[in-house]
């Protein structure tokens, strides 16, 4: 496809800006439109950094302004549509996170189709397949045992039905006669440098005293590191533009995992600290099955103080068993159709989000410094 152009949506977020910078490097890359609520400075000038490479347009907008839209898409030749609320803790408002992730999924949509850009790629989430059930034990899945979520919590519920919105516009007929293809990537949990997760996680350990807490040690997942599912995108977008490849991907979806052992979210965030003095707290915990049934009664409370107080319970039932169940998936088949193969090691991927976990350290022991001069 010679001098074509490419939107990110999100393109300031985690994975956003990752991909971004991958797409500086690919051939024939006329221009990057990257559209995002607001961009901070320091990414600003990250992303300046990038204009001898190829052009970078910073478009500010919001992902349920139409117009905007439209003038995104316009000339685009590929839209990768990363931008959606994750909210596991139910904190944001239902309706928003069904706008933004559902509605605006939509709308971009029908914008591609207006401007007739032909590739869509959309980053889904493995939240869409489940868990449904701490019980269950699913091991390296695969695309075709077709698992479902049943949840009807916002965020995996608006990800599930945008994922088939997207799905069912392969093949709808664009303004100029051409025709949209998509597909849609599954990651499992996204772990690296800037996760903000992450961030919160040894946030909450350094203040108190190095140690982490313990909510997911009965899980068995293969999380994958952000710059794998970055690259897993772009090996995407050359596989719909490429006319031997494109037929077994159009209308597929993908799930995306590395490398990086499979292992507990607590094992994880250790692995990944401990060079830095931090330990798992070793009080008992409770047992998943008095955990989960303990969520069910604090949500029943939350709903009946709903008409005069907002109660938000520190978990809820589709938390726990996010954490606590064994759930991994096999990416042969993005190996197979997109020729995907992790770009980072397992052992890269921990060094570098180690070190930067090392500065979070850092600046906490800095700003310890400066409250007490």
């Amino acid at each position: 496809m010679a001098g074509w152009s490419c939107l990110v949506t999100g393109a300031g977020g985690f994975l956003g800006q990752r991909i971004v910078h991958l797409l500086a490097e690919e051939k024939e890359l006329q221009e990057i439109r990257a559209l995002d609520k607001a961009f901070r400075p320091e990414l600003l000038e990250e992303f300046s950094k990038l204009q001898s490479k190829t052009k970078l347009t910073m478009v500010e907008g919001d992902i349920l302004d139409e117009q905007c839209l439209k003038r995104a898409c316009q000339g685009t030749s590929v839209v990768i549509h990363t931008a959606s609320v994750i909210d596991v803790m139910n904190v944001i408002h239902r309706e928003t996170i069904m706008n933004v992730n559902l509605k605006g999924t939509q709308l971009l949509l029908e914008a591609c189709a207006q401007a007739s850009v032909p590739i869509f790629i959309y980053t889904s989430t493995i939240e869409v397949a489940g868990p449904n059930s701490y019980r269950d034990i699913i091991q390296n899945a695969h695309e075709e045992e077709h698992l479902e979520s049943t949840w009807s919590a916002p965020y995996p519920y608006s990800k599930k039905l945008a994922e088939k919105a997207v799905l069912a516009a392969n093949g709808w007929a664009l303004k100029n006669g051409g025709t949209l293809h998509t597909c849609a990537l599954r990651p499992m949990y996204i772990y690296g440098e800037g996760s903000i997760f992450l961030y919160n996680y040894i946030y909450k350990a350094l203040r108190n005293n190095g140690i982490l807490t313990h909510h997911s040690k009965f899980s068995i997942v293969n999380p994958v590191y952000v710059g794998n599912v970055a690259w897993a995108h772009i090996l995407a977008l050359r596989a719909l533009q490429d006319p031997k490849k494109a037929p077994s991907v159009q209308g597929q979806f993908y799930y995306i995992s590395d490398d990086t052992p499979h292992q507990s979210y607590d094992d994880l965030n250790y692995n990944l600290s401990k060079e830095w003095g931090f330990s798992l707290d070793s009080r008992m915990s409770l047992p998943i099955s008095l955990e989960y049934w303990l969520a069910f009664l604090l949500e029943i409370v939350s709903f009946l103080l709903s008409p005069i107080y907002k109660y938000q319970p520190p978990f809820n039932r589709h938390m726990v068993t996010l954490s606590n169940s064994v759930f991994t998936f096999s990416y042969k088949k993005a190996q197979r159709d997109l020729g995907y193969k992790p770009l980072f090691s397992w052992e890269e991927a921990k060094q570098k989000t180690t070190e930067w976990v090392g500065s979070l350290v850092k600046q906490h022991k800095e700003t310890l410094k400066t409250k007490t001069h």
